[in-house]
């Protein structure tokens, strides 16, 4: 008997398996059922391929989105479009944007593609402002200057307009109007100002100057010559609105729920936070801090009572005898921005959850500045672990070790990076790259580029970038869990993030970059997530984060953490996991003195610099027979950065021991593979191109595979010995039943697969581009 192919549409709304508490290993499902030639419907769980897709006003109009949405059906692999609208004049909540979406995504769903579009509020500050014209963000500055003893003098403070990604061509963060909100006069020392001096002269200065965007203030003459110093405190409130708005969650429900009679994938949320400048520089000066009554109230309501405005004069200029305060203040002024903005993550997955059902995808990144740096801690309190998503989602040049890590964290079996370039070379070689550290990319178009916008999508169709993500994606079908990271910084996240300390702005990205560099791939963690539960301590004792159990653990920097990271650490030294640990810790959470180093146990080892913990530890790797995976010697440059990632070429294993082997070094397509490789004792052959993985249970038994141009495997007494190459992947289900794709292929199945399995099922791949 002949057994032909049931016949799926080439672009298919996937599944993936994620987080819901990784603590405790609950899963979360994410099914789509996919038309097949007989309209029947077939369920699978694997992950989509990402496009974004960025809207301009000829998809307004009349069918103006079929042309890109039939592109992408025929000539990519895209089936998950994150769509963003971000053009002058159109907001999320106008009736024809909704309408027009709709119409995009009814299309769209007829094809075998979904949708996701940005539903984010602030692609709506004027609806905001005309609802809430009283919770608009403001900026908080503050202007020193040298007082005169003879005469007034003035201060002249400009507002600078913020702008993001999100304001597109349309009407940036504007400042609306600019207010006075307190001025102190004072002397200094070298430790700060002299407390005995300082004093509110609010009352004695004079506004001379108002408008939108500036301020002049004048202060009066320094009598007596008591003070030489005086700091102006002025707030210009912006066009966006402020993160601890009352309503700003219930204008964000209001956004997603308006869409709920749409066939949508889900929801978009991307890079949220406080709204940034470009350049960023000023806002990290130590002088502008983000202020409302509404953030004043919270952070009075967290710290007992304290003043946000008296405290931002300590946080900025610092007040003699006051270090400790200082220290303090910082440490809780910046964890709130973390909390609040983690609060208002989890608002909207869980909203977008409620309104499209279980299954509905939140996407995409949270990170802004793809580097975890100062402008990345001032924007969001550096949440990213905490920005609640269906898969690990980052952008640009984020690190590797953070990638791997939320994996880890949303239990997410791939990563997903937003990636562009202004060549679609750099995206055949970064595709292969990802793959080997258990990743995907989210394909952004062409940027920059002089490229029309449609060119800038479909220039990537061309070449050899399909045909590449085509046998990737056949990891998709038997990917479970993400790349096998044996080792864990755990970087002090309150010292990273506090300027005052002498660890601001370090999180340990040398370290982690020379642990990959040696072939052992490391994940980056927060403390914070101590706290938050997501790192914890397993049933046989070992440091886990989500499904990975760690063999090494480094304590980087642990400046100003809380007494529950010396718990955590002193139950973890009865377990397996080996524990060292870099910087001194000598000061708690509140800034009050503290002997961390005592506190911490005493089998952690204290490593002096980065090149003797490397040594430790890989030493301790080897003691525990954990084999070393391929170095990562290619360099990932970008905003002023430098990180590591795997070459094209190369293998690597995932957490349930699923060994993969990728190769598009040479041809972008993907290389031939002729490898010999044991996984435990059993040894495994492949003859195949491009990617090579197989899965083996304890007594060496094939669990799963992937392919591509396969065209002879062998372990044991399993053997596949074909006459052409086949892209295929095949996997035991749930009933323990075997079950494959066969990709690209019209012939007739050959008989050595109708021998493994006759539920096989045909997977079209993308067609050539010509344009």
């Amino acid at each position: 008997m002949n057994f032909r192919f049931t016949c799926i549409l080439y672009a298919i709304i996937v599944c993936t398996t994620t987080n819901v508490m990784a603590k405790n290993g609950e899963k979360q499902c994410f099914e789509t059922l996919f038309p097949t030639e007989e309209s029947e419907y077939i369920p699978y769980r694997i992950p989509p391929v990402i496009g974004a897709w960025f809207w301009g006003e000829e998809q307004f109009e009349t069918d103006g989105y079929k042309y890109f949405i039939d592109q992408v059906n025929k000539y990519s692999s895209y089936n998950l479009l994150t769509t963003a609208i971000r053009i002058a004049g159109r907001d999320i909540t106008d009736i024809d944007v909704h309408d027009q979406v709709k119409l995009a995504a009814e299309y769209a769903k007829e094809r075998g593609i979904k949708i996701a579009p940005d539903l984010d509020p602030r692609l709506a500050c004027r609806k905001f402002e005309a609802m809430y014209p009283d919770e608009l963000q403001e900026s908080l500055w503050l202007e020193e200057i040298s007082l005169s003893e003879k005469t007034p003098v003035e201060a002249v403070i400009r507002s600078i307009d913020l702008n993001d990604h999100m304001t597109g061509s349309r009407t940036p963060y504007i400042s609306l109007k600019g207010s006075l909100l307190r001025v102190y006069a004072y002397d200094k020392t070298p430790e700060g100002i002299s407390p005995e001096t300082l004093r509110e002269i609010t009352e004695e200065c004079a506004v001379t100057v108002s408008s939108k965007d500036s301020i002049v203030v004048r202060l009066p003459e320094n009598k007596e010559n008591r003070r030489l110093h005086a700091c102006v405190m002025v707030t210009f409130t912006h066009l966006v609105p402020d993160v601890f708005a009352p309503h700003l969650m219930e204008f964000t429900q209001n956004i997603i729920q308006s869409y709920s009679d749409i066939p949508l994938a889900g929801g978009m949320r991307d890079e949220w936070g406080f709204p940034p400048s470009i350049p960023a520089d000023r806002m990290v000066s130590g002088n502008h801090f983000w202020y409302s009554i509404h953030y004043a109230a919270a952070y009075a309501k967290k710290t007992g009572g304290r003043e946000l405005l008296a405290d931002c004069l300590l946080m900025s200029v610092g007040i003699k005898g006051k270090e400790q305060e200082r220290y303090m203040a910082i440490n809780h002024y910046m964890e709130l921005n973390r909390q609040q903005n983690k609060m208002l993550e989890d608002d909207f997955y869980r909203t977008v959850k409620e309104v499209f059902g279980p299954d509905a995808a939140v996407v995409t990144h949270p990170t802004w500045y793809p580097y975890p740096n100062r402008l990345e801690s001032k924007k969001n309190g550096l949440y990213w672990w905490a920005a609640r998503r269906d898969w690990a989602q980052t952008d640009e040049v984020t690190p590797l070790g953070i990638r791997t890590a939320l994996a880890k964290k949303w239990n997410s079996p791939v990563w997903y990076n937003q990636y562009y370039s202004t060549s679609r070379k750099d995206y055949e070689d970064e595709i292969w790259s990802c793959a080997l550290a258990g990743g995907r990319i989210n394909y952004h178009p062409l940027y920059p580029s002089k490229e029309k916008r449609p060119d800038r999508h479909t220039q990537l169709f061309g070449g050899d970038l399909m045909h590449a993500e085509s046998k990737i994606r056949l990891l998709n079908f038997i990917s479970k869990s993400p790349l096998d990271c044996p080792v864990a910084v755990v970087f002090g996240h309150p010292a990273a993030i506090n300027p005052a300390s002498l660890s601001f702005d370090d999180v340990g990205m040398e370290l982690v970059n020379s642990l990959w560099h040696t072939g052992i791939p490391t994940d980056l963690i927060p403390s914070s997530e101590i706290e938050d539960g997501s790192l914890y301590i397993g049933e046989n004792g070992g440091i886990r984060y989500g499904e990975q159990q760690y063999a090494a653990v480094i304590l980087y920097n642990p400046e100003f953490e809380k007494i529950t990271t010396a718990g955590f650490f002193n139950q973890a030294s009865r377990g397996p996991s080996k524990l060292f640990r870099m910087g001194d810790w000598t000061m708690d959470f509140e800034g009050n003195a503290f002997d961390g180093n005592t506190a911490l146990p005493e089998q952690m080892i204290v490593g002096k610099d980065i090149k003797t913990i490397v040594l430790a530890v890989s030493q301790e790797l080897r003691k525990q027979n954990i084999d070393f995976q391929i170095p990562a010697t290619r360099l990932s440059e970008g905003f002023g950065y430098i990180s590591n990632t795997p070459p094209t070429q190369g293998y690597a294993r995932l957490i349930d021991g699923t060994l993969i082997q990728v190769s598009g070094k040479d041809n972008p397509a993907g290389d031939v593979i002729h490898s010999k490789k044991k996984i435990g004792k059993y040894t495994v052959i492949f003859d195949a191109v491009g990617i090579a993985a197989v899965r083996l249970d304890k007594d060496g038994q094939v669990q799963a595979l992937a392919a591509g141009g396969l065209k002879y495997f062998k372990t044991k007494d399993f053997i596949i010995d074909l006459e052409e190459r086949i892209d295929l992947a095949l996997w035991r289900n749930d009933n323990g039943e075997i079950e494959g794709i066969i990709q690209g292929y019209e012939g007739e199945i050959p008989e050595q697969l109708l021998t493994i399995t006759r539920n096989w099922t045909f997977l079209k791949v993308p067609l050539p581009f010509r344009g």
